[in-house]
């Protein structure tokens, strides 16, 4: 018998995709919301992106939440001379 599984269609992997939309979210004893104003201040272990993006400020997005249960703050940042156009994909949030 020939099966093949074509997981495109599979039900469940949309879900691990998926991220689900959340209100608010508390950092460092501070309740986040989209919409707030932030100043950025990335783990000391970051990335090359994470240091050119210390201490800017920036507006948040939206929280969202993944199928293993981690939280992603999406800003745009201030100085972003894109921030002013439609909307944004995740490489540009």
């Amino acid at each position: 018998m020939n099966e093949h599984l074509n997981l495109t269609n599979d039900p469940g992997w949309d879900v691990i995709e998926t991220r689900m939309q959340v209100e608010e979210l508390l950092i460092g004893g501070h309740r986040i919301h989209a919409g707030d104003r932030v100043r950025l201040n990335p783990k000391a272990k970051g990335d090359i992106f994470d240091l050119a993006l210390a201490g800017q400020s920036a507006s948040v997005q939206s929280i969202e939440q993944d199928f293993e249960g981690k939280f992603y703050v999406a800003v745009v940042v201030d100085e972003d001379p894109g921030r002013t156009i439609g909307p944004r994909g995740p490489g540009h949030r």
